[in-house]
């Protein structure tokens, strides 16, 4: 058989549109309409019924068809319309134009917290802001990196394993971004004896921060697929928690 056949002759899962659909169930004899099986899907998976339950309680009588392709593709696509169903896709059985797409809302920023220092609610907000506003994200990006020499070099020079490299430089970069936000002045790039104490030696800096980057360590230690080894999780966090203090003492006009 080749290839061309074989791959024809396949079972896969496939729903080919709400017409080709009300074709194949007007030939199998079933007096239903695609809008009506999918509204039938949906009751029957919010009830936790299973596909082998619900297809078959969609006909009266076995359907028949007059060759074995059509049977195959009768089902393909009744089994590929209940896979989106089960996945909770979106199910477009209207022809025509789609509706336009709502836009995303652009994200606020939050507001500064200079003179004071940042608490829990800026840490949130300025979190959910970086998440939702693409440019803010890039332009902070190119920020630390073309400001925060220092802190990167002693970050490429640790010897992190890719998983920690990617956890410290991420960690690093969202601080910097949150100081750059609710410090209107901004922050100078650290100077490299900054960054070359010990962890006892630190100047304090603002608990909302210290707790987000502990929150942020403890699920890298906790990730299912890469989690940080113990012995890289502590020259991970020794490595952030100087690089915060010296990115705190690095704000301008303070």
């Amino acid at each position: 058989m080749s290839r061309s056949r074989s791959k024809q002759m396949e079972f896969v899962h496939e729903f080919e549109g709400a017409q080709v659909l009300d074709g194949l169930l007007e030939l199998a004899g079933v007096p239903h309409d695609s809008l009506t099986v999918l509204a039938h899907m949906r009751q029957a998976h919010a009830e936790g019924r299973p596909s082998s339950e619900v297809i078959p309680s969609l006909f009266e009588r076995e359907p028949r068809f007059e060759s074995p392709e059509l049977a195959r593709r009768f089902f393909q696509n009744l089994l590929g319309l209940w896979d989106l169903v089960q996945e909770g896709k979106q199910v477009r059985l209207e022809d025509g134009p789609r509706p336009p797409r709502p836009k995303k809302q652009k994200g606020e920023p939050p507001p500064v917290f200079a003179p004071g220092e940042p608490d829990t609610a800026f840490v949130e907000a300025a979190w959910r802001y970086l998440e939702d506003d693409e440019k803010a994200r890039t332009r902070l990006h190119d920020s630390f990196e073309n400001r925060q020499d220092a802190l990167l070099g002693e970050l490429d020079a640790a010897g992190f394993t890719d998983e920690g490299y990617a956890v410290a430089r991420h960690l690093l970069f969202e601080l910097h971004a949150m100081l750059e936000l609710g410090w209107p002045r901004g922050v100078a790039g650290v100077p490299p004896e900054a960054l070359r104490g010990t962890g006892t030696e630190l100047p304090p800096v603002p608990t909302a921060l210290a707790a987000y980057a502990d929150e942020a360590l403890f699920e890298a230690e906790h990730d299912e697929e890469h989690p940080l080894a113990p012995e890289e999780l502590t020259r991970v966090r020794s490595l952030v928690k100087s690089g915060l203090a010296a990115l705190w003492g690095a704000r301008k006009g303070k």
